[in-house]
């Protein structure tokens, strides 16, 4: 069942993301070009970089993340942390998550999952990705700032023949999508969990995620250090670590193992 369109809250009001909403042609990366803007000090909270095409776009584990030009929602969005009263990296990451499954399921309807940490997925296939620098002072351990590049495949179908499993909006639906438009409606949804979170709490946010899990509660296969095996998926912790069992409950961080299947 697709969720309703939030409606916009006081934060939303008051700390609008999605403004000033800078639309490239082309570029290497809507981050890079994020980064750039910070480190000259010409950007401010809320500011969004989108593209219709990017030649460089970043993915998980430094791979490159491969976009049909037009046809996509591709998006950097720049946040202070301070601004919005996030602490935590993974809450953050899990606002994000969840407002990419309500944009996507208003239009797709049912099966619309997180794959853990934060890839985008319907059914067995996947939809989009999220790839966040965080920017942390190295004198003071202070979180800085927030670079979120966001990727959601839109209208194209035909992919390269390398990526294993993927699809988009228009290949569930038929239809066709403006991606500046859904975009925009993107960044209300994210201002409207961001302020859920402040409200509700981190708990609540996580708890939402969790729900929303791909695969939880059913078994899969890990690979730590050249080693695959089962587990069944139980569900991610505050700490954004997988927490899964085999006999005994574990927990693991992105960085010790990955998702086989």
């Amino acid at each position: 069942m697709a969720h309703p369109t939030p409606k916009k809250s006081s934060l939303t009001a008051l700390l609008p993301l999605g403004k000033p909403f800078i639309e490239l042609q082309s570029v290497d990366s809507t981050n890079n070009y994020a980064r750039s803007l910070l480190d000259q000090e010409a950007a401010a909270h809320g500011t969004a970089v989108f593209a219709h095409a990017q030649f460089r776009g970043k993915g998980q584990r430094g791979k490159q993340w491969d976009s049909e030009p037009g046809a996509n929602l591709i998006l950097t969005l720049i946040i202070d942390p301070k601004i919005i009263g996030v602490r935590e990296p993974f809450g953050l990451s899990a606002c994000i998550a969840l407002s990419l499954t309500d944009l996507f399921s208003q239009h797709v309807g049912k099966h619309v999952s997180i794959k853990w940490p934060n890839d985008l997925y319907w059914k067995d296939k996947k939809a989009g990705g999220i790839l966040i620098e965080n920017i942390i002072m190295a004198n003071s351990r202070e979180w800085k700032w927030a670079i979120v590049g966001i990727g959601i495949n839109i209208n194209q179908i035909e992919f390269p023949p390398e990526l294993s499993n993927p699809v988009s909006m228009k290949q569930i639906t038929g239809n066709s999508y403006d991606p500046i438009e859904l975009s925009k409606k993107l960044c209300d949804i994210i201002s409207f969990y961001l302020h859920l979170i402040n409200k509700k709490g981190f708990s609540f946010i996580v708890e939402k995620y969790n729900d929303q899990l791909y695969k939880r509660k059913e078994t899969i296969k890990l690979r730590k250090d050249n080693r695959s095996f089962e587990v069944k998926l139980k569900g991610v912790s505050t700490e954004g670590k997988l927490i899964v069992a085999n006999g005994l409950e574990k927990e693991f961080s992105y960085e010790e193992i990955e998702w086989v299947k």
